[in-house]
């Protein structure tokens, strides 16, 4: 793995009725939904680290730590920025921090395993 501490990724979105507390059930106020940010978060650490993987490889997510600490309304732009901030072999953890258009609205830590894709799915399969 070409990985190293301080890689990088953002992802944005803009706020829309489908990614409210409403929406995802986890409130009853129309605002950008916790779950909403935390894919955020998660998306921009894949884009950090996915294209330095071996063919075959991938990553999943194993931990959150997050605080959601300013409400967005619908029609703002959202921003997330991952930072990989430890290796410990298979183990990744990042440094995570979402905008909108006014200010930070939320941040945390987010760990994720690299897994052999093959492996990783046989093994989901063989719940069933």
């Amino acid at each position: 793995m070409d990985l190293s501490v301080g890689m990088t990724g953002e992802k944005n979105e803009v706020v829309t009725d489908d990614r409210t507390a409403i929406k995802y059930g986890s409130g009853s106020v129309s605002v950008y939904a916790t779950p909403a940010m935390v894919g955020l978060m998660e998306a921009a650490a894949i884009r950090a680290i996915d294209p330095h993987l071996p063919e075959g490889m991938s990553t999943v997510g194993t931990g959150l730590q997050i605080r959601h600490i300013a409400a967005t309304p619908v029609g703002l732009a959202v921003r997330a920025i991952a930072e990989l901030t430890e290796i410990d072999g298979k183990r990744l953890v990042f440094s995570v921090k979402a905008f909108d258009e006014k200010e930070e609205i939320g941040s945390g830590t987010h760990e994720r395993y690299v897994i052999n894709i093959r492996k990783f799915l046989e093994k989901a399969a063989a719940k069933k």
